[in-house]
C-alpha cells in the first residue's frame, strides 16, 4: 500500500460527502479516495458548516434529507461561499419540486439513489445539458403527481409538515405517514 505524503494530499482536490447514512458515507469515501480525492464526511448540515469553514471543498455530495435541516439548506450555503463547488444532490426521495430547487440553488446535477460512484463522476464532469435526453412516452402515475404536488407544497411552506397539511387539507399524521413512503413509481 502506498502512503501519500502530506503534500501529495493537499494537491488532490477536496470533496465533502454529507449523508446520515454512515455506511454510505464509508463507503462512497473509500471509493473517491481511490479516485483522487481528498475526502471529508459530515452527517449533518452544522457538521459540514464546519468542514466548510476549515477548508472550501471543490466538489461536494450533499444527500437531501438530513436530520435537522435540508440539504437544500447546505447547497445554498455552499453555492453562496464558492459558486465554482461542484454540487451533486443525491436523494432516494427524488422529486421534481426539490431536483428545480436544488438546481436554482446552485446544484449541478440531482441524481436519485441507489447510485453508484461512476454515476457521481459522471455528473462531476457534466456542465451542460443534455437536450437529447430521453422524454417519456407515458405520463406520470396518479400515485406519483400526489407525491411530486406534496414535495412542491412541502416545499414552498420550507419543510413544514404541519403547514403543508393545513395546506393541503389534510391531517398531519396522514401526511408525515406519505412522507415516510417511498415515492411512487413515474
Amino acid at each position: 500500500m502506498t502512503t501519500l505524503s502530506t503534500a501529495e494530499v493537499d494537491d488532490r482536490p477536496a470533496l465533502l460527502i454529507v449523508d446520515d447514512d454512515l455506511t454510505f458515507c464509508t463507503v462512497l469515501a473509500n471509493a473517491m479516495t481511490k479516485r483522487g480525492f481528498n475526502v471529508t464526511c459530515a452527517h449533518t448540515v452544522e457538521q459540514a458548516l464546519e468542514c466548510v469553514e476549515a477548508c472550501t471543498p471543490e466538489y461536494a455530495v450533499i444527500d437531501l434529507r438530513l436530520p435537522g435541516t435540508s440539504g437544500l439548506t447546505l447547497v445554498e450555503k455552499l453555492n453562496a461561499l464558492d459558486p465554482g463547488t461542484r454540487i451533486v444532490m443525491l436523494t432516494g426521495y427524488a422529486s421534481i419540486a426539490t431536483a428545480v430547487e436544488a438546481i436554482k440553488l446552485g446544484a449541478m446535477h440531482y441524481l436519485a439513489k441507489p447510485v453508484d460512484v461512476n454515476e457521481i463522476m459522471m455528473a462531476f464532469e457534466r456542465t451542460t445539458g443534455d437536450a437529447d435526453v430521453q422524454i417519456s412516452a407515458h405520463p406520470l402515475s396518479v400515485g406519483r403527481l400526489e407525491w411530486e404536488y406534496i414535495q412542491r407544497v412541502l416545499n414552498e411552506n420550507k419543510g413544514n409538515v404541519s403547514v403543508t397539511a393545513r395546506a393541503l387539507n389534510m391531517h398531519r399524521r396522514t401526511l408525515q405517514r406519505k412522507l415516510t413512503k417511498n415515492p411512487a413509481k413515474a
